[in-house]
């Protein structure tokens, strides 16, 4: 109401805008299912033309286009990536290493900038970003899959909100031309990015007092269980280990296409 409503916008549908520490009506995160659920509902109970939703401290965060359709994760950076691309030909995306070859082709083939994976926490996305400018590669969008991005433009401050209001003014700019495009204009924006069927993430859990562990170290023991999978997987033919896994095999995650 402070910063919308004053420009013009009807806000008539927003819900849950009390702070309660208990988070009584679902977990403030942009990937959880039932708080996506929660902003895709009103979106179209109200037909409202876009929703936006936060994490608690608002460096995280996700929309949703006016037909329901989530703009997050894989999604949003190829959203992101589509406005900054127009305003910077050319320039490199930094994204976490769990980013789709979807994403990769839509980036590179469709919009003609260069995707960079990097390793996971918006931490070291964002550091990337700037060691590559520093080098004299040119990057202006860091963003991981969890909703955490930050702009050249705005200092590589890690704001959801300044993310948000980059929607917002495309989406304005479109309504001043066309009073009744809706958010189509955003849903354009991300129209050729090819999306996996199923996405799944498996996060192993390690008993440090498993018999197995054998009074070694529960370094040791992990890095055990990813070299066994990087065996297994070397020996499936359905099955292909991400060619630039920056995580470390050994170190800490497996990333994994399989048909």
């Amino acid at each position: 109401d402070k910063v919308l409503k004053p420009l013009g916008a009807v806000t008539d549908g927003s819900q849950f805008l009390e702070p309660d520490g208990l988070f009584p009506n679902h977990i403030p995160n942009p990937e959880d299912k039932a708080a996506m659920e929660a902003i895709t509902q009103a979106v179209l109970n109200n037909k409202a033309d876009l929703g936006i939703i936060f994490d608690t401290d608002v460096d995280r965060s996700a929309a949703v286009d006016s037909s329901g359709r989530e703009l997050n994760r894989n999604r949003l950076i190829a959203l992101m990536s589509a406005i900054v691309l127009e305003e910077h030909p050319g320039t490199t995306v930094v994204t976490d290493s769990v980013t789709s070859d979807g994403l990769t082709a839509f980036i590179e083939k469709k919009l003609g900038g260069k995707h960079h994976r990097f390793k996971r926490g918006y931490k070291n996305v964002i550091d990337e970003a700037i060691r590559l400018n520093s080098t004299g590669e040119e990057s202006h969008l860091a963003m991981e899959t969890s909703g955490h991005g930050a702009l050249k433009e705005n200092h590589w401050l890690d704001d959801g909100a300044y993310m948000m209001v980059k929607l917002l003014n495309k989406l304005a700019g479109a309504r001043t031309l066309n009073p009744n495009i809706g958010s189509k204009v955003l849903t354009d924006l991300v129209e050729g990015l090819e999306e996996a069927a199923v996405t799944v993430e498996i996060r192993l859990k390690i008993d440090q007092n498993h018999a197995d562990l054998k009074g070694g170290s529960f370094r040791d023991y992990g890095e055990s269980i990813l070299k066994h999978l990087e065996s297994v997987i070397s020996k499936d033919p359905n099955l292909n280990k991400a060619p630039k896994n920056h995580e470390g095999v050994c170190r800490s995650s497996l990333l994994v296409s399989g048909s």
